[in-house]
This record gives C-alpha cells, structure tokens and sequence, in this order.
C-alpha cells in the first residue's frame, strides 16, 4: 500500500544530518565557502541545495568537473577536517529528535544510524550534543568510511546485517532525497522528514514510504507497525 509503512518492522536506522543533527545547512553552507575558495561561484544557498545529501568524494568529483581540472591531492581530506572542526565549534539537536531516540529506548526498539557523513564528524555531533550515551559507536555506519555513499544502499544494508533483521522489517528515517533513493534501493521502508512545501523526490510515491514534517509525528508512526 503506498503512503503507509510496512508491517512487522523491527529497526529503526536514522541518516545524521538534517534528521538527528541540524547541520546540513551548516554543512553546505561550510562546503560553498570552500568551493568559492577554489574558484566556483557558487552562494551558500545555492550550496544548501546542490550538496544537501552528497558525500565529499561525490562533491570532490563535482567541483573538479566544473573547474576543469583535478584538485589538489588531500582536498578531500582538507575538507572533511573543516567540517569536523565546525561540528565540535556546536551544533544542534534536530526538534523532536533526542525525545524520540528515547521514546525508542524505552520500548526497546533497535536503533542504528547510517550516514554519509564520517564516522570522525558524527563522533563531533553526537559527543557535542550529547546524543553519544543513546547511540553508542557500534550502532553507527558511515557510508563515507565504507567507501559507498548514498544513494548506494550498503550503509542501510550493512546495519540491517549488523542487526540480524531483513530490508523488509526495516524503516530508514531520512530527510534528502539521495538518501531516500538509498532506502528505496535497499528494500526497506522509509519515512521521509521533508515540510509540505518542499517536493517530494522523482520517484514517489512508494510502497513503504511515508512524509512526515515533524519527529513528534513518527513514534505514532511505528507504533502501530513494530513486530
């Protein structure tokens, strides 16, 4: 049935940034500020919106095809390094994302992250917002480590195999588009964090995937569909 989750789940996997941590905007505001270093014009706000969702080394790979030439050895690196500096300077909790972890907690329901982001900068985001005593480093993924960024479903896949449950019987909580399209590869449900306002990714709708515009709305989600 399209617009509804599937029944019988039994995992929960959060993306990091703009789900758990308000920091894609700071984030590719932060990478526009880079690529203007290196000679793209390019906004803050056209940033937000060209790199929301990308790993590095995809952003890496854009910036040289429209410069014309490779960048120098350890940009990536260069980058990253800025990125993980910001996130210990602070960020912030997404709303509603702290009650949920623990309303999950609390029932007992396995909760894992898979992220673009490295496992170096979620280690800053969660120790500075204090999210590290819920999610422990063994129950994070990073795609970007992995060396498969999202839209690649191995990050998704990799925690529903660490976990010893099914596609199936899990539901990703994402808010871009790339990482939804990683979902849908994967097989697993997704609820989509996106305001009416904004469109919803080419493909929609799906089986399984549901829009929400607030975290308060998806413990009622799950509730009613948990094994």
């Amino acid at each position: 049935m399209k617009d509804a989750l599937r029944p019988g789940l039994k995992l929960v996997i959060f993306d990091c940034d703009g789900v758990l941590i308000d920091s894609e905007g700071p984030s590719c505001r932060a990478t526009a500020q880079f690529a203007r270093l290196l000679g793209v014009n390019i906004s803050d706000e056209e940033g937000v919106a060209r790199f929301a969702g990308k790993a590095l080394p995809q952003v890496v790979k854009e910036l040289e095809a429209e410069l014309g030439h490779p960048l120098p050895p350890g940009t990536n690196t260069r980058m990253r390094e800025n990125l993980v500096r910001l996130m210990k300077e602070g960020v912030e909790p997404v709303a509603g994302a702290i009650p949920l972890l623990e309303a999950l907690a609390a029932r007992h329901v396995p909760v894992r992250v898979g992220s673009n982001s490295s496992m170096a900068e979620m280690e800053a985001k969660f120790g500075f917002t204090g999210m590290d005593r819920l999610l422990p480093e063994e129950r994070i993924h990073s795609a970007a480590d992995m060396g498969q960024p999202k839209p690649d479903p191995a990050v998704y896949l990799c925690g529903a195999e660490a976990e010893g449950v099914r596609p199936d019987e899990t539901v990703v909580i994402e808010d871009s588009d790339t990482g939804a399209e990683a979902a849908r590869r994967a097989g697993m449900s997704c609820i989509l964090l996106r305001p009416a306002s904004h469109p919803l990714p080419a493909f929609w709708p799906v089986e399984g995937f549901v829009r929400v515009e607030h975290l308060d709305e998806v413990m009622p989600l799950l509730e009613a569909v948990l094994a």
